[in-house]
């Protein structure tokens, strides 16, 4: 067997203003310009790639599709986002629009990315850690509430030891900026990577986020329903963020890892239920509501007026949704669909063996929000609200995020990544 070949590439899918930046329903007046690009960044090690866009999702029929035309093994490669808010709409029929000639720029440069990524492929060998606690994110349903702390760190060195790529995840909302900011962005991914970038000359950085659906910055969700500036929410936190969550990456004490990859999947079918009750009725008291709500609440509830009337009469029905796993050398990287909570993630790295590990979240599909069983009693955007703005059918039942950590444990096992199998 010849020796691991890894290779990253980006691509730059910045579009020119004009377009709704998507995200935030009180946000309704289009880009004005652009503060950095937007990227597709692919990295690949043997034959699996990882591949992340700055987008709020991928729609798992367009993730479908760009693995299948890639020049890699379908089951092999993870297609994900950062989840800015601070993009362009991105999946058809979901969060509002999305313009045309901007998801054919946004499928191309994916498999552009991962097909040049692997043409340009080199001897390269394999380092991890685990960075400290930046102490960035926070949870944003329950103060104090659960976090996901962790920043696994993956290294790829080339033969003359230069670094050729660096992979970070961290679990944080990417929703430093908020619907005042008209400005194309990344958020703080993109002060993440430039900082990596600037450090280690000649590195690409990659960031993949993690399971952030109950994880932000500090603010409630209820924060972003405004126009309003707020002091924390500004390109410069958005800076030091990012450069303090690059500075807990570079700091991580990476370890030589083994020079096997190896992929997996599975595929989960999960039920969705609408608890609105009779979708006419709820219409014509959110059409009442609106007549007198303030503007900003208005364009709320004008939302999920639209939402009741386009389902009415339709079943809530279902969603598959994919999972996968990656082995790098002996770091497991488990992908899941959707907005992911701090709590599903450390329950799937329960499951895993001691050393660095990446539990990823809008992987292969974003349908909104997935709570853990224990959040349904607390209700609230995530829970009750969000599917009407995303264009979701119904909400994702009770179960469902435990079904999706229950897929990921098998594949660990399967692939003797389990924390029992490594004791």
């Amino acid at each position: 067997m010849g020796a691991l070949k890894g290779g990253v590439a980006v691509i730059d899918i910045s579009p020119p203003p004009g377009l709704l930046l998507s995200g935030f329903a009180a946000r309704s007046e289009p880009a004005t310009g652009l503060n950095d690009p937007l990227t597709v960044r692919a990295v690949v090690l043997g034959q699996t790639a990882i591949v992340v866009a700055d987008v709020i999702g991928i729609h798992e029929d367009m993730s479908r599709r760009i693995r299948e035309r890639c020049s890699l093994p379908g089951a092999n490669v993870i297609v994900a986002a950062t989840h800015t808010h601070g993009a362009p709409s991105s999946m058809a029929g979901r969060l509002g629009g999305a313009n045309p000639e901007f998801l054919k720029a946004l499928e191309d440069g994916c498999v552009a990315a991962i097909d040049r990524a692997l043409a340009t492929a080199e001897p390269v060998s394999i380092s991890a850690g685990n960075g400290p606690d930046p102490e960035v994110g926070h949870n944003r349903r329950h103060t104090g509430g659960t976090v996901d702390p962790a920043v696994p760190v993956v290294r790829l060195q080339r033969a003359d030891g230069s670094l050729l790529a660096m992979v970070v995840s961290y679990a944080c909302h990417p929703t430093v900026l908020g619907a005042d900011n008209r400005l194309m962005t990344a958020d703080f991914p993109h002060f993440l990577r430039s900082r990596i970038e600037a450090v280690q000359p000649g590195t690409v950085a990659v960031f993949v986020n993690g399971c952030t659906g109950d994880v932000n910055i500090g603010h409630t969700a209820q924060a972003s329903w405004t126009l309003a500036a707020q002091n924390t929410r500004t390109f410069e936190n958005a800076r030091r963020l990012g450069e303090r969550i690059a500075d807990a990456a570079l700091a991580a004490p990476c370890a030589p890892m083994g020079t096997e990859v190896a992929a997996a999947e599975a595929s989960v079918n999960l039920q969705l239920e609408r608890r609105e009750g009779d979708l006419a009725a709820a219409a014509a008291g959110w059409r009442a509501d609106a007549e007198k709500a303030e503007p900003l609440r208005r364009i709320l509830l004008e939302h999920w007026i639209g939402w009741a009337e386009a389902n009415a009469g339709r079943p809530p029905g279902n969603w598959t949704g994919r999972v996968s796993l990656l082995d790098w050398g002996g770091v497991p990287i488990a992908a899941l669909p959707g907005e992911i909570f701090a709590e599903t993630s450390l329950t799937i790295r329960r499951a895993m063996p001691a050393g660095p590990a990446m539990v990823l979240s809008y992987a292969d599909g974003t349908p909104g929000y997935i709570p853990p069983a224990s959040e349904y009693k607390f209700g609230g955007y995530e829970v009750d609200e969000a599917h009407r703005f995303i264009g979701m059918r119904g909400a994702f039942c009770s179960g469902s995020a435990e079904r999706l950590a229950d897929a990921a444990t098998a594949l660990l096992s399967a692939n003797n990544h389990s924390a029992d199998q490594q004791e």
